[in-house]
């Protein structure tokens, strides 16, 4: 039974794949593609009781040197027919779905999302995020990209016009006429207009009011702006902090940031994304952690990622047992294309080779398996409950969004073992309490026509 007097830990789901942390060849582990794939991982978060599935996107196909990048998946379904199948599939779950803001227009991206809502019966969240280059640009009308503070301007108003959308059908706004079996609709039902620096435009919105007041904003950003945009805008945060210390301090500042822009302290949750190992003893699960590392950083993992740090063909060496010589290509275009890169290339290579050099000249596999991919939380399945409860207990988040090595089955582990003892520890809830996305995360129904301030402006 969960306890009133503890947080409730809010789960989220996703198909893994666009990253380098998924085993392809490992039992259990299917297509990235096929429906079945998306429906077994949601399915099971649903019977764990999670509060949402959720899938990433990609706009572009990635590039290496002057290849096609066949180290991630290609060929993913788009995200909003995948969701809206998951939505014929399962009852609770709420679906939220990665749109870019950068390429879309307002009234397209409210129709999509209000659709979903209605069709899930009140599920649906959109993941706000934007566009960082010109290579995926390139796929798209416009082309090109916007520069960051152009970005956060165009994703802050894009918000707020859609939001405007889903707003401007009042929850009354259909009366059904039983005599004759016909509608009944005020003339102002449905009319927009928003004159803005980055859209002007006019109308009349196609879909009712959402089931859930509006669709859940999700966001992810940890540089000032993000923060603030999330803070203004969102209901839900990706949090990128999964050191205790660090998502604590992350936490304080974005509740802060939010009751500065006029809303109320844990108006917006926030998750990090994690991974977990296993096993019936702590020792058992630390040596299946160390395999599964072994396991991730292949030779190829290596070379993309270590190609990417520094921005240039390292076809010449041999990154078994050496650190390359040569220096990071600060000059050049991206040698991979469609990823992102935020750290400092230099101060990157110069740790790997302190690395190194510490530990007896260590090739880079080596450096990478030692310092990188270890995961989040890894013991018995009693050690692993008790850590993501204290995690949350103690304000360093309000959930997590979980995700395994294996698709998609790595999911069921967890919630055959994990999720029994957060339930039985008052943590988790036995059963969905409320009908939409939105009750079921404890986030207040925005009352229609409320707006946050144009920060950015």
């Amino acid at each position: 039974m969960t306890d009133p007097n503890k947080k409730q830990i809010i789960l989220a789901a996703y198909v893994g794949g666009v990253n380098e942390h998924t085993l392809w060849e490992a039992p259990g582990a299917g297509s990235q593609i096929e429906f079945d794939t998306f429906r077994h991982v949601a399915q099971t978060a649903e019977r764990g009781k999670f509060d949402y599935f959720f899938l990433a996107e990609g706009l572009a196909v990635r590039q290496h040197g002057d290849d096609f990048f066949d180290h991630d998946i290609v060929g993913r379904p788009d995200t909003l027919p995948v969701l809206a199948s998951i939505a014929a599939v399962t009852e609770h779950i709420g679906l939220v779905g990665t749109i870019n803001s950068t390429f879309n227009e307002p009234f397209e991206l409210a129709r999509e999302f209000a659709s979903l809502d209605h069709l899930s019966g009140g599920r649906a969240g959109w993941n706000v995020v934007t566009s960082f280059d010109a290579f995926t640009g390139a796929n798209f009308r416009k082309g090109g990209y916007l520069d960051r503070d152009q970005r956060y301007q165009r994703a802050e108003e894009t918000v707020r016009t859609v939001k405007e959308l889903w707003d401007s059908w009042p929850e009354d706004a259909i009366v059904a006429d039983k005599a004759s079996g016909t509608f009944i609709r005020d003339a102002s039902v449905g009319a927009f207009e928003h004159h803005g620096q980055q859209f002007d435009i006019s109308g009349r919105f196609t879909v009712p009011r959402s089931p859930q007041g509006r669709p859940v904003i999700v966001q992810a950003g940890v540089s000032p702006d993000g923060r603030n945009f999330a803070a203004a805008n969102a209901d839900l945060i990706f949090s990128p902090f999964r050191d205790r210390e660090a998502a604590a301090a992350f936490h304080a500042d974005i509740n802060k940031r939010v009751v500065k822009w006029g809303r109320q302290r844990g108006d917006v949750k926030i998750v990090p994304s994690v991974n977990f190992v296993l096993a019936d003893s702590t020792a058992e699960a630390r040596e299946k952690e160390a395999e599964i590392r072994q396991q991730t950083f292949t030779p190829k993992t290596v070379r993309v990622l270590a190609e990417q740090i520094w921005n240039r063909d390292l076809s010449d060496f041999d990154l078994e047992s050496e650190i390359p010589p040569v220096e990071p290509d600060l000059e050049s275009g991206r040698f991979v294309n469609g990823r992102t890169y935020h750290t400092d290339r230099n101060t990157d290579v110069a740790q790997l080779r302190e690395y190194s050099q510490a530990h007896g000249g260590l090739g880079l596999r080596d450096v990478f398996i030692a310092t990188r991919g270890r995961s989040d939380f890894v013991g018995t399945p009693a050690e692993v409950a008790q850590a993501l409860d204290d995690f949350v207990q103690e304000d360093a988040s309000d959930g997590f969004v979980v995700g395994n090595s294996v698709v998609p089955s790595g999911l069921d582990e967890f919630v055959d073992s994990v999720v029994p003892l957060l339930q039985e520890r008052g943590s988790l809830r036995e059963d969905y309490d409320g009908t939409t996305l939105r009750s079921n995360l404890g986030i207040p129904v925005p009352e229609r026509g409320s707006t946050t301030p144009a920060i950015y402006a």
